[in-house]
């Protein structure tokens, strides 16, 4: 099983933040996509923002959160912008 921590994106404080959620391996977050890994985070650290969920998806695709399509990152905004109600 590998370490969140060995994925792009994926510093000591995310790890531990996903850690509490029950997203303790790269397999996990995979498998549980980015958004729901969102939504978890969301409801124990209602700060986390827009880039984390960049941060997220980075990390599934293996590349810097800033190196993510242009349509990708559109779509993650519209999902947090409807979350914000």
């Amino acid at each position: 099983m590998a370490e969140l921590n060995s994925m792009a994106n994926i510093g000591r404080e995310m790890e531990k933040k996903l850690t509490s959620v029950g997203i303790d391996s790269a397999e996990k977050l995979i498998q549980t996509g980015a958004k729901q890994a969102f939504l978890k985070l969301k409801e124990t650290y209602p700060q986390v923002c827009l880039v984390h969920l960049y941060a997220l998806e980075g990390a599934i695709e293996n590349v810097e959160f800033n190196a993510l399509s242009e349509n990708r990152k559109k779509e993650l905004k519209e999902f947090s912008d409807f979350l914000k109600g």
